[in-house]
């Protein structure tokens, strides 16, 4: 480990006493680096998500640490949420994204917390892709904003989403989460985003990172934090805060004060969400999982407060707080009888000493590992490393998970910290991963993170009576070359060929790829969810070599498939099906997938039919909805978001491999705005090309008929023609992706209670590869010509919003977390004359001002201006100014400032 990676790994660098004990003295250099950092706000925790609401699940535990204990909590938030729904208004885009900020302070409030960093990032659409997420949101420069934030505020705990890519999580969830790490781990780097120690601030390390929720099972009631979480993976540490706990400041249970702060967010339709139960014993708990501790971690059923001992707060009777231990297992995989080392670096705390004392490691149930080993007294701002040997026992399943202990003994206190490990097989095979999972991975690995992937599902589709060429890798995780046998398991109904490979013999730390055939062969399986297991159907993997066995399961999805006829004449778009224009038996879309009812089973609430056919230019949808209630009829200026209200939605994935959904083409159709009589909604949706489908589809018709009023309503029948054109790519007729779903609202407040469909998994809209597979009989392949995708690209701008620059102006962070000003814009006086205020300002380089008088809970006027470095004066009109002053009205004069990306803010009352 090099010098640099030793101090930024215990975080030393940032701090300026010298290393003494292990003879590395800060250089000059380095001393440079740990200087004080310029006076600005210190937090204690900071969560960082990708939307207003994104925290909402974590506010109970925030508001129980703030009340409490006093810590100052911090929000980021990736993007503004512009682009997600309104419940509330007609409000889209950035207006709507001001909107949700507005929201979320308010919300956030109650826990107590002050400082929201909203960091610009556009909301584009949902989408179950990180890695289109990080593109959308540039990369890098994103992450480079989030750790200026992190720096600038020197949280000891962050708290994020979960990272892992796991089924359902919505993509910007995953690569905020992602983000996350990635700042909590370079923070500290002197050499990662070095522009911001020319800025003034210095590398900061975090203690902690946790992710909010867990996987597995927790009681609910005062006890249930002290009988701990049982997790799905038995390496997963998990915390944590009961949420019945009674606030003083609030006059109620903190659990009431989360319902406020949900109903809060009412944009999003939360406001309408259920209370928390009363009775004590159902009142669940906030429950987070440690993703990473440099710091000593106690035994998670002390209380609520747990989670930040040894970082924010100080263990009780542990070691001096401050004090580093960082465990860091060589691998994540130990081959049972093959002993791999285990480092430790311990740490004195920055203003401390560290008595003399032991350091020992502890193996798990069925582990060994070498003895303790005396540890040497460190004068304060000093650390040691250390190496431990440890084994899996050759009996231990590979597969098996747990954690490694490690206790620091110096004098009469200790402190403990571990890491997750696994048993591996000698030799493991697996399916080669959907190609965003393969992605994930390769993050893991580089990040030394690869614990994240215990949640991860290994998946594979494979359609109705069709085939899936399906590759196969096998990795030698021993430290001998090994070859062996992997044989394959399928369930009744399936078929694999061959059944069985022999492997070669693999180098240590190498792999080799097989492919094999699995083949749906019994038609009469319901396909998607409306099997007893929901679709997931095990296939089981057993790699033998040398007397061992690894065995892991991986899932098959069984998707529905459809053989679409051609049309002998083109449909007339009217609304009205001819079985002549549509040849063939109908798609049934009846299961539900999301929303009330069981998953897989049907609901008299709606149902419905779909047909297929096409021409050499064309294709045809025909879908035919049974409902009994008509929902929220939406403005004509509201044609978006169908997903609120009663609707159609058409997927095609033209060649069957679209990674995420903006490789696709996705049609949403409402049947009727303004009115039973007013004209069908109809757009693109989450796709290639977001919009109105007159702009993003020309040449696309819709058609509905459906009863005139809504006491005679029972449906609707919905024809569209989707030119081959408007498509993102040419279609492979031997598997073109598509599905039918349709929302189904039964009230008026612009929510949807049950969706049904055809290929219906949990979140299957997102999901390409799980949608159904049809052919196109007699139709050529023209081959694949893909079209750039357009993503909305319009984000709400922190120097648009008057909260943010009062923020920013406060605690001296820079708006959205971009680079500051070289000095910053001033306002240095402002004066009133009858129904003008008079403020001159003084701008260190020339740049924009964005000028707003607001009154606390809006703007009164708003104006911009160019600004010549130096001072000018702005006079702007206040209609009622007299009145409003003598009335009491606290104004005050906003401005935030850009001066070719770099920001500043400031903020000066009218008096």
């Amino acid at each position: 480990m090099s010098r640099r990676r030793v101090l930024q790994a215990t975080g030393v660098l940032g701090a300026s006493t010298a290393l003494s004990t292990t003879g590395l003295a800060l250089t000059p250099a380095e001393r440079a680096i740990a200087e004080e950092a310029p006076e600005a706000v210190k937090l204690n925790i900071l969560f960082i998500g990708a939307h207003p609401d994104d925290e909402a699940g974590t506010l109970a535990a925030l508001g129980q640490w703030n009340e409490f204990h006093g810590m100052r909590v911090g929000v980021i938030t990736a993007t503004r949420g512009e682009g997600g729904g309104n419940a509330v208004g007609l409000e889209e885009g950035p207006p709507l994204g001001l909107l949700r900020e507005s929201e979320e302070r308010d919300a956030v409030r109650l826990a107590g917390i002050e400082h929201v960093y909203n960091l610009d990032a556009v909301d584009f659409y949902y989408t179950a892709s990180a890695p289109l997420s990080r593109e959308v949101w540039g990369g890098d420069e994103l992450l480079g904003r989030i750790v200026r934030v992190v720096r600038a505020t020197r949280p000891e705990v962050i708290i994020t989403m979960n990272p892992s890519a796991v089924a359902g999580n919505h993509g910007n969830h995953q690569q905020a989460a992602m983000y996350a790490l990635e700042a909590y781990l370079s923070a500290g780097d002197p050499d990662a985003f070095p522009e911001h120690l020319a800025e003034g601030l210095t590398p900061w390390t975090p203690d902690r990172i946790l992710r909010s929720g867990a996987n597995g099972e927790g009681p609910t009631g005062p006890d249930g934090v002290s009988h701990g979480y049982t997790p799905t993976v038995a390496s997963d540490l998990v915390f944590g805060v009961w949420e019945g706990t009674e606030s003083a400041r609030h006059g109620k249970r903190w659990s009431a004060v989360k319902d406020e702060a949900i109903w809060t967010y009412a944009s999003q339709g939360w406001a309408e969400r259920p209370a928390s139960p009363s009775n004590p014993e159902e009142i669940g708990s906030t429950w987070l999982t440690v993703l990473h501790s440099r710091t000593p971690l106690p035994d998670p059923a002390t209380g609520g407060d747990a989670a930040l001992r040894g970082a924010a707060l100080e263990l009780e009777d542990g070691l001096p707080h401050g004090t580093r231990i960082e465990v860091s297992p060589e691998r994540y995989e130990f081959v049972g009888g093959e002993p791999l080392s285990v480092s430790v670096i311990v740490a004195a705390p920055a203003d401390a000493d560290l008595e003399s004392g032991t350091i020992s490691l502890t193996a798990p149930e069925g582990w060994s590992c070498s003895t303790e080993q005396p540890l040497p007294a460190l004068a304060a701002g000093t650390l040691h490393d250390f190496s431990f040997e440890l084994t899996a026992g050759a009996e231990l399943t590979p597969g098996e998970t747990a954690r490694v202990e490690v206790t620091v003994a110096s004098g009469s206190a200790t402190g403990t910290n571990s890491a997750p490990i696994r048993v591996g097989g000698a030799l493991e095979s697996t399916i080669a991963p959907l190609e965003e999972i393969g992605e994930f991975r390769e993050w893991t690995q580089a990040l030394e993170l690869k614990h994240l992937d215990a949640l991860v599902p290994e998946l594979f589709a494979v359609a109705q009576g069709r085939s899936h060429t399906l590759e196969m890798i096998t990795r030698n995780l021993s430290s001998q070359p090994r070859g062996g046998t992997v044989e394959i398991d399928v369930p009744n109904g399936f078929e694999v060929s061959p059944a069985q490979l022999e492997i070669a013999s693999v180098a240590p730390g190498e792999s080799v790829s097989h492919t094999v055939e699995v083949i749906s062969t019994d038609p009469a399986l319901p396909a998607a969810n409306r099997s007893e297991n929901e679709g997931a159907w095990p296939v089981v993997i057993r790699t033998g070599s040398e007397g061992s066995t690894a065995e892991r399961t991986v899932t098959m999805n069984l998707v529905p498939s459809y053989a679409a006829q051609r049309a002998d004449a083109a449909p007339s778009i009217d609304g009205v099906r001819d079985a002549e224009e549509y040849p063939g038996e109908p798609i049934p879309v009846e299961a539900i997938w999301e929303g009330e009812g069981t998953p897989g089973g049907t609901t008299d609430s709606v149902t419905g039919q779909a047909w297929l056919t096409f021409d050499d230019e064309n294709l045809y949808v025909f879908v035919s909805v049974t409902d009994d209630v008509r929902g929220t009829i939406l403005p004509v200026d509201d044609n978006k978001r169908q997903r609120r209200t009663d609707s159609v939605e058409i997927y095609v994935d033209p060649r069957g491999n679209a990674a995420n959904t903006s490789q696709t083409f996705i049609a949403g159709i409402m049947p009727s705005l303004g009115s039973m009589t007013g004209p069908v909604g109809a757009g693109r949706d989450r796709d290639s090309h977001q919009g109105e489908a007159e702009e993003t589809a020309p040449g696309m018709e819709v058609a509905v008929t459906m009863a005139e009023t809504e006491e005679k309503y029972s449906g609707y029948d919905l024809e569209a023609k989707i030119p081959f054109d408007v498509l993102p790519d040419g279609i492979d007729p031997a598997r073109m992706g598509f599905n039918v779903l349709i929302n189904d609202s039964d009230t008026q407040n612009q929510t949807a209670q049950v969706r049904v469909g055809w290929s219906t998994f949990r979140g299957v809209r997102a999901d390409p590869w799980r949608w159904g597979l049809v052919t196109l009989e007699g139709l050529e392949d023209a081959g694949s010509e893909p079209k750039e995708a357009v993503v909305p690209s319009t984000a709400a701008l922190s120097v648009d919003s008057p909260e943010s620059i009062l923020q920013s102006s406060g605690d001296g962070v820079p708006l959205g977390g971009h680079g500051p000003t070289d000095g910053s814009l001033e306002i240095v006086s402002v004066s009133t004359k009858k129904d003008r205020i008079t403020a001159v300002f003084d701008a260190p380089v020339k740049g924009t001002a964005k000028i707003f008088v607001w009154d606390g809970d809006q703007v009164l006027v708003e104006d911009q201006r160019v600004m010549p470095a130096g001072e000018r004066r702005v006079n702007v009109k206040v209609d009622g100014l007299t009145q409003l002053l003598e009335e009491g009205a606290e104004l005050t004069v906003l401005a935030s400032f850009d001066a070719d990306g770099r920001v500043s803010a400031a903020a000066a009352a009218v008096t």
